[in-house]
């Protein structure tokens, strides 16, 4: 992690600094994170580091850890798979409204997104890859002109971080995911609403199901190295 300057909402980028030390696998299931520690690293004082272990622990990150400090929770998988039966719905819901809202819009923004994703799978940088993926919806949110979507969905994507971050570290070959973006912007950009909330549903589900096998091979093969 690299120093950071100070700056308002300083807790809130302790947090995100924490966060992708978690989502690109440096810090693992059962890692510790002392709360000198990080400051030092970051280079901020010790009291927006302890907001953020604060935030991270309600949002089930972190949990308090025996002696000192806490640790990193292991994803459960009973969460991750509710979170995206969620997540289908309100992504389906995010793109109808899109397509009946702002099509121009759509197509215009989310090009440029899509190219970007796409050059990240293919240089393999798997935060960017992330990154431009978190892109893509945050901008279908926007274009639903529902503020609901994007404040519900917030409460979502720290644990769908953590999600994509694992499972793109075990893959030697990440899942090209932007043809599927790119036949929903297209729906959307056309103004068909049905199609673009199906593609998403669909969307929704797939990377669930897959997601959720790697995950659960992940755990079965660091129990096998545990015992």
């Amino acid at each position: 992690m690299k120093p950071i300057a100070s700056q308002p909402n300083l807790a809130k980028q302790v947090e995100e600094a924490i966060l992708a030390e978690i989502t690109s696998g440096r810090l693992g299931p059962g890692s510790r994170v002392v709360q000198e520690q990080i400051a030092k690293t970051l280079g901020v004082s010790r009291q927006p580091v302890q907001q953020a272990l604060h935030i991270l622990r309600s949002q089930g990150i972190l949990r308090d850890a025996p002696g000192r400090g806490m640790e990193v929770v292991p994803l459960d998988l009973v969460y991750v798979r509710n979170m995206y039966d969620i997540r289908a719905v309100i992504e389906g819901l995010a793109c109808r409204e899109a397509a009946f809202r702002h099509p121009e819009k759509a197509l215009r923004r989310g090009q440029n997104i899509i190219a970007k994703g796409k050059d990240a799978v293919n240089r393999g940088a798997y935060e960017e890859m992330i990154a431009q993926d978190m892109a893509f919806h945050n901008m279908i949110y926007e274009l639903s002109d529902n503020p609901l979507i994007p404040a519900t969905m917030d409460t979502h994507w720290t644990t769908a971080q953590r999600v994509m971050g694992e499972v793109l570290q075990s893959d030697e070959e990440p899942r090209d995911i932007w043809q599927q973006h790119e036949e929903i912007l297209l729906a959307i950009a056309a103004g068909d609403a049905i199609k673009a909330e199906e593609l998403a549903r669909t969307h929704i589900s797939r990377a669930a199901n897959y997601m959720i096998e790697r995950l659960r091979l992940n755990q079965l093969e660091s129990e096998v190295h545990a015992s």
